[in-house]
């Protein structure tokens, strides 16, 4: 099978792309040439110009190169914006036979509820792929929109959702829909776990969670198991026509999942619960903590066969060096934030 992956050069496509070619697929990647030295040999790289949030004029321009290679599946994991879908949908509609779209959790109404977005109570847990979605749409669009040079400004038009119902919209592509979770891993451009590893490397003996962060659920998923997922969807016969979540087996509180990590470390310390106002600024929850994100992932293993690669002590390790070997902030940076813990922790005493 001839496969194009879309942003095949950042965080979670290169283990998409791996995952491809250990399957025996013939890749192509359409990038912006900022990370070839990450492409496995034999996959073909398409240069373009703009494969960004942007939009997607590199594409276009790119198509004679992309027809030329012609994928019998596209997959796509930069795909934000509406107008996008469109021109995507437009550009290989009739050529291609299958659309893969990376979504993502934020589609859940629970998710606009946590982001005050949306109102009402809790809904029933776990979240399934029929669990109602956000009635708001854009969800990170403010009072007044962002200036046309600010870097965020795409952010205004962002919501998976008309994407999804776009992907879906031609029966001639074929669309499987993958929602993701809180993806971690090396190169997280988010350093979802640095706030927590470094600490426990420098021997911190009290690490401080705002309360209604540490009682909150938020389903998980380390990025190689992520690309995993993706790939079946890519080539899995049965994966046309249906939406799936990826998510790990159980949805902890971020608490118990913070001292699980500490265990895999050797890390002798403990978590401490606080309100959030005896908190320094940085440690505070900005979200509706009421509304858990518990994610049933259960449909992609039963249809697809799914089973995570790589274990979870694993992927938490591998998370854990790079993190530690790249660092987020300078040593003075870091000092500062621990002398506000430590005086936090002394009135908590």
């Amino acid at each position: 099978m001839r496969v194009l992956v879309v942003g095949g050069t950042g965080f979670i496509g290169p283990h998409v792309v791996k995952a491809l070619v250990g399957g025996g697929h013939e890749v192509a990647v359409l990038h912006r040439g900022n990370h070839p030295d990450v492409l496995p040999a034999g996959v073909h790289g398409i240069e373009c110009a703009d494969t960004s949030r942007a939009g997607r004029a590199g594409l276009l321009a790119a198509l004679p190169q992309i027809r030329a290679f012609a994928p019998d599946v596209v997959v796509d994991m930069i795909l934000m914006l509406e107008r996008d879908a469109e021109i995507v949908i437009d550009a290989f509609a009739g050529h291609a036979r299958r659309l893969v779209l990376v979504s993502s959790m934020d589609v859940y109404r629970a998710f606009g509820q946590v982001l005050g977005v949306e109102s009402g109570p809790p809904g029933s847990l776990p979240i399934t792929e029929d669990s109602p979605l956000r009635e708001r749409l854009y969800p990170y669009r403010g009072e007044s929109p962002r200036a046309a040079d600010d870097p965020q400004h795409w952010r205004d038009d962002y919501d998976k959702i008309p994407v999804e119902r776009v992907a879906f919209s031609r029966p001639e592509l074929e669309a499987a829909v993958v929602r993701l979770p809180r993806v971690y891993g090396p190169g997280d451009a988010q350093r979802r776990l640095f706030s927590y590893v470094r600490p426990m490397a420098d021997r911190r003996p009290l690490l401080l969670m705002d309360r209604a962060l540490a009682r909150w659920r938020w389903t998980r998923a380390y990025v190689e198991n992520v690309a995993h997922a993706i790939a079946l969807a890519a080539t899995h016969e049965r994966a046309a026509g249906r939406t799936y979540n990826v998510a790990e087996a159980e949805t902890t509180s971020e608490a118990t999942w913070v001292t699980s990590i500490g265990r895999v470390l050797g890390w002798s310390g403990r978590v401490v619960e606080a309100e959030a106002a005896a908190l320094p600024e940085h440690l505070r929850f900005d979200g509706d903590a009421s509304h858990d994100i518990s994610v049933d992932g259960s449909r992609i293993r039963r249809e697809l066969g799914y089973v995570e690669p790589v274990g979870w002590e694993d992927g938490i390790r591998r998370t854990a060096e790079w993190e530690l070997a790249n660092p987020l902030r300078a040593d003075d940076a870091l000092r500062a934030e621990y002398a506000a813990e430590d005086a936090a922790a002394a009135l908590l005493r």
